[in-house]
């Protein structure tokens, strides 16, 4: 196996990690509540921003590719947050299987 290089001075960001901690509202539904849970170091790099028309509307879905060092406790549906940006984790994998970096697939919250 082919052990990939990626150089820790590309993880120029400092970025939160945030948990979803959904928080009942009384009447059968829920409300986000957004938790910082950690800080890390990240390399955010923009892939697609596609554009769709709802109800009159134009929505614009940016995603981005996120990397950073290998952490325990990241899960798809938490988020690192960018000053006032949130990306939504929605796949990560180690892309070398050594255990040293994750690579997230994120989608940046409208």
């Amino acid at each position: 196996m082919a052990l990939l290089f990626l150089d820790p001075g590309l993880l120029t960001k400092r970025a939160a990690i945030e948990r979803n901690d959904l928080v009942t509202d009384g009447s059968g539904g829920a409300r986000e509540n957004w938790v910082e849970v950690g800080e890390t170091s990240v390399r955010v790099e923009p892939l697609t921003a596609i554009v769709e028309e709802k109800l009159g509307q134009r929505i614009v879905a940016i995603t981005h590719r996120v990397t950073l060092r290998a952490r325990a406790g990241l899960v798809r549906g938490m988020a690192f947050r960018l000053g006032a940006r949130r990306l939504l984790i929605r796949s990560l994998h180690d892309p070398d299987e050594t255990g040293r970096w994750l690579v997230c697939r994120c989608e940046e919250e409208a």
